[in-house]
């Protein structure tokens, strides 16, 4: 049966805009004169901030949702991915990052100005805001039908529109005014609420469960099914298992590196730092802090599995599942949530879900109108005479509205692409981002390693990375005729044959390099 939500819930949820709107006033800095400021918070922040800040833009309403849905399907499997994040990370502190520095640059995509052309630029910001528009909405998406089932208890086309829009909305609000050094501090704000959500549900979810924690540790080790839920690594050689330790070393370590280094959205924090070191040490950090945050979601996924799947643990009581909810399909954390957590605790769930959505997409908002401003609008109204510096924080502002628009689109279509696919959250919000990173990858791989390469091949290598992994989606792959090994690939395989293509595609013409990189 599904609980009801309370007055107790409502006066967690209006404490928790209490503090945004607090916080928002508080760290609003009061004087931006220049899109330095905006967009990079005038170049200041230290490496502490800034890790928690790419640790609260990456830990997303996915995260918050997935990562309890895959412990209770799987095993601890999903943590291992952080050897892949450590391995990406060494690549953006020791290549991209000091490269970035040295170009002075604002976004990531100024390097290939130096390496092949502006034109070159803006079609790698065009790839960045097509992907970062798709996975930014998907995000939106999976915290506004949680939203929509915790407060109403339905589920409906009208609920989520309204669940997602009230998201946009204070996303917007949070960032409009002081731009990135409001998004760092809200960050921190957010990702406090987030993580003591989850902690508070753990403990409640533990205390539920009679077994003695040695009797669980035991029991997740030797499962009735004769699976060790308490694998870190799996050694497998299957291409269709996205978290195996072959595609950690490859695809997710390549995701990492497309996110860290080449994604606005996160690299936009890094060189907000006084300088390449700083930003590096904040790198490393958050990847160092996701370990514990991921270690919490998964937890809750294997005591849930051992709260309903296994009686013999809760002292022969059991307890049903359901899948379904509304005619919708819901994780096996939605389901606790909807039917077991008491008020109080439902309304800081609901807290910690928005909170999760809140700081990835304020962060997402500042960093595509960062490149939308500084690789795009200023070079043509350069063109045209130039403006103040003042004018383009304006135009920063008004390019987050449209922004926010976009992705409010992208939310309601992916309701209809994840409502008709049995894959599960995290996989879905991974997988979306591939499409943009396949092409970006092969890029930079080409101007940071060769000497190859013109503007006309690296538009595309572009479009070529984005339909190689259009092309490999299993519906498509078994309409094409593909052969049966590439219509089942996991989605870090995906990325890693289109980066390869890209690659070959880039690096085609032997091209004019302008400036050497290294």
């Amino acid at each position: 049966m599904t609980l009801p939500f309370t007055l107790a819930d409502w006066i967690v949820i209006a404490a928790y805009v209490g503090i945004l709107f607090a916080g928002g006033w508080f760290f609003m800095p009061r004087k931006t004169k220049s899109t330095r400021d905006y967009f990079l918070a005038g170049g200041a922040v230290p490496a502490w901030l800034a890790a928690i800040s790419v640790l609260s833009a990456t830990q997303s309403a996915a995260t918050f949702l997935g990562g309890p849905d895959y412990g209770y399907r799987g095993d601890y499997s999903y943590l291992g991915t952080n050897l892949g994040g450590l391995i990406g990370a060494v690549f953006v502190a020791r290549v991209l990052i000091p490269r970035f520095y040295a170009l002075n640059a604002t976004t990531a995509y100024e390097l290939l100005t130096q390496r092949f052309s502006m034109r070159a630029t803006r079609w790698a910001g065009g790839m960045f805001l097509a992907g970062r528009v798709l996975a930014g909405g998907a995000r939106v998406y999976l915290a506004a039908i949680a939203i929509s089932m915790v407060v109403t208890s339905t589920v409906s086309a009208g609920s989520i529109m309204a669940a997602a829009g009230a998201l946009m909305i204070a996303s917007f609000l949070f960032t409009f005014v002081g731009g990135l050094k409001s998004v760092l501090w809200n960050d921190l704000i957010q990702f406090t609420i987030y993580l003591g959500a989850a902690i508070a549900v753990l403990v409640f979810l533990r205390l539920s469960i009679p077994a003695s924690n040695a009797e669980i540790i035991h029991g997740l080790a030797h499962t009735p099914e004769g699976i060790n839920k308490l694998r870190l690594f799996d050694l497998s050689l299957d291409l269709s298992k996205p978290f195996s330790l072959l595609a950690i070393v490859t695809g997710v370590a390549l995701l990492y590196v497309g996110n860290a280094g080449l994604d606005q959205d996160t690299t936009q924090r890094l060189l907000a730092c006084r300088d390449a070191r700083t930003g590096a040490r904040g790198l490393y950090m958050s990847v160092v802090a996701t370990i514990p945050v991921v270690a919490i979601f998964v937890t809750i996924g294997l005591l849930l599995y051992v709260f309903y799947d296994r009686p013999d643990l809760m002292g022969g009581a059991t307890n049903a599942a359901n899948s379904q909810f509304a005619g919708e399909k819901v994780s096996i954390f939605m389901h606790y949530i909807l039917t077991q957590v008491p008020p109080g605790l439902r309304g800081l769930v609901t807290v910690g879900v928005t909170a999760a959505a809140v700081a990835t997409t304020n962060s997402a908002l500042n960093a595509m109108s960062a490149v939308v401003v500084q690789d795009f609008y200023r070079p043509w109204r350069s063109r045209r005479g130039g403006a103040s510096e003042h004018h383009y924080v304006h135009a920063g502002r008004w390019g987050m509205g449209l922004i926010g628009i976009a992705m409010f689109g992208t939310a309601i279509l992916s309701y209809y692409w994840q409502h008709h696919t049995s894959m599960g959250l995290l996989e879905f919000a991974l997988q979306v981002m591939v499409f943009s990173y396949a092409g970006l990858l092969g890029v930079y791989f080409t101007a940071i390693f060769t000497q190859r390469g013109t503007t006309g091949s690296v538009i595309a290598a572009l479009l070529g990375g984005f339909v190689v992994v259009l092309l490999l989606q299993p519906g498509i792959a078994k309409i094409i005729g593909l052969p049966t090994a590439l219509t089942a690939l996991a989605f870090p395989f995906q990325l890693c044959i289109a980066t390869f293509v890209a690659f070959l595609i880039c690096a085609a013409p032997a091209g004019r390099s302008r400036v050497a990189v290294a």
